[in-house]
């Protein structure tokens, strides 16, 4: 369960940085990521003000348009 969790993070990580190109795989890691934020945050008020960086916001945005072009 732990290396399938990294591997999440890791995909997202190397899309940011320009390792890895923009595919399917990064917005599927990335949704994924986002929904166990969310539970989180329900989980527990403590991760309230949690959130992802503002690179990978910018992501989410991209998916988004993506989406909708």
């Amino acid at each position: 369960m732990i290396e399938m969790d990294s591997n999440h993070y890791q995909i997202v990580t190397e899309s940011l940085n320009g390792k890895r190109d923009l595919d399917e795989h990064t917005f599927a890691s990335l949704g994924v990521l986002a929904e166990r934020l969310e539970r989180l945050k329900q989980l527990d008020g403590a991760f309230e003000g949690v959130s992802f960086s503002p690179a990978t916001q910018e992501l989410m945005s991209l998916e988004r348009a993506l989406h909708f072009a």
